[in-house]
């Protein structure tokens, strides 16, 4: 999922907010209109990182006609695969979904208004996306309105790829994550690599609260490298209240980082992780 809620089961022990209602609704209406009071942002900070990380691992695949696959861990209503391939903001996605012709239409209509309106802002560069989330019904609604080309509700954390999802990873060059670094660990990524069958490269936006170092030991079990962007935060989205605001500051110090400026001011910050295949 991209947004605050687990993939899994259950929200993070401690005080961060869960969000698991809006992710089992059969469209995203009630995803934004939850997120969207909250500025949540973090897909609006991927976009051009992720857009950049698939024309760059791409090019490595130049003989084949649209180059690797991209998977989505933790998709939900295929927002990321949205930014990612179509000439649209998330602002501009916000807007849709939360304003008042949105509401009166079934989800029926929905889906079909969605489909022709990703389909008209389609970009030339557009890759395969393939989606997983434990959200059947997000999903399927990605899948169903033209924004994923395949999707999964595998749980790897419980369990190995099942068939499909092991058929669909020897497409895949590129897995993307933001926010559900919350809730997958590294079995979700030493599954996705054990059934890997090309170079793959991991771009990640995980919450200071989270460490990611158990996350990139698996990685470098597989080979790959992780870099850690030190430049900057990347804001993912407000706190809903006091509690969970105590419990982000208290997280990102536990792990060694300085919430000034950044989670004593009201937002979970996240930092990027970029892994790629290091040198034999």
């Amino acid at each position: 999922m991209t947004g605050p809620a687990p993939c899994g089961a259950g929200g993070v022990p401690g005080g961060k907010s869960r969000f698991d209602d809006v992710y089992v609704r059969p469209d995203p209406r009630a995803y934004f209109g939850r997120l969207a009071p909250l500025a949540y942002e973090i897909p609006h900070h991927a976009q051009p990182v992720f857009r950049r990380a698939a024309a760059e691992r791409a090019a490595l695949d130049d003989a084949r006609p649209h180059g690797p696959a991209v998977l989505d861990v933790c998709c939900s209503y295929g927002i990321n695969a949205a930014l990612l391939n179509h000439d649209v903001t998330l602002a501009e996605m916000c807007e849709r979904y939360t304003c008042p012709a949105a509401r009166t239409m079934s989800t029926e209509e929905l889906t079909a208004s969605d489909k022709a309106f990703y389909a008209a802002r389609r970009r030339p560069d557009a890759v395969p996306v393939f989606g997983l989330d434990v959200s059947a019904p997000a999903v399927h609604y990605a899948l169903a309105a033209g924004l994923l080309d395949a999707a999964f509700t595998d749980d790897l954390e419980h369990g190995p790829p099942g068939p499909a999802l092991g058929r669909a990873l020897a497409e895949v060059g590129l897995v993307t994550l933001t926010g559900g670094g919350s809730y997958v660990t590294a079995r979700t990524f030493a599954a996705l690599l054990e059934g890997a069958r090309r170079p793959v490269w991991v771009s990640a936006f995980v919450l200071r609260t989270v460490s990611y170092r158990p996350i990139a030991r698996a990685l470098a079990a597989h080979g790959l490298d992780t870099a850690v962007d030190t430049s900057r935060t990347y804001p993912q989205r407000l706190f809903t209240d006091e509690r969970e605001q105590r419990y982000a500051v208290a997280a990102v110090r536990a792990l060694g980082g300085d919430p000034a400026g950044h989670e004593e001011d009201g937002r979970f910050h996240t930092l990027y992780y970029a892994s790629r295949p290091g040198t034999p």
